[in-house]
């Protein structure tokens, strides 16, 4: 029966990043093409990759620290919600910006995203260090994406909120 946990703390993280791909799938070719971006923008095909690998991680590592608090009690509380916070704003983040086209409120998410999953390490780094490490290229990627997103908000003042 465990097995069954540790799959779905695994799988629940790519059912909104599937979810904000499918919704927005239209609107990267014909939209997100057209923004001056830097050129250290990985291509288009990185980005399915590498939310597949983070989304797998973040979700095994939820599962660990879940299981070491003894599910989903008083001491779950922080640590989960701050996971499952930081986890709706990653899923808005696509539908904000790709699908609103609202690179100010794409910025104000991610900003806050940044807090939030960063507020999740340290709260899981006294749980389980090894949920903690598997947090360690995510927040890398976020910051990346972070570093993307004020670029292209600041180079692309014309269409700000389109």
């Amino acid at each position: 029966r465990m097995w069954a946990y540790t799959v779905g703390f695994t799988v629940l993280p790519h059912v909104g990043g599937f979810l904000g791909w499918f919704l927005n799938r239209k609107e990267i070719p014909e939209w997100y093409e057209q923004l001056k971006k830097p050129f250290w923008c990985p291509s288009r095909r990185v980005f399915p990759v590498a939310w597949t690998m983070l989304y797998t991680g973040m979700g095994y590592a939820s599962y660990l620290v879940w299981n070491d608090l003894g599910g989903c009690g008083s001491k779950a509380i922080v640590p989960l919600g701050l996971y499952g916070a930081q986890l709706v704003l990653n899923w808005a983040w696509p539908p904000l910006f790709f699908g609103a086209r609202n690179l100010n409120m794409a910025l104000v998410d991610i900003l806050c995203l940044d807090a939030l999953a960063i507020g999740t390490w340290c709260s899981w780094y006294r749980i389980n260090r090894v949920a903690a490490l598997l947090l360690l290229p995510y927040l890398g990627w976020l910051a990346m994406a972070t570093c993307l997103t004020i670029r292209i908000w600041r180079d692309n003042a014309e269409r700000k909120s389109d």
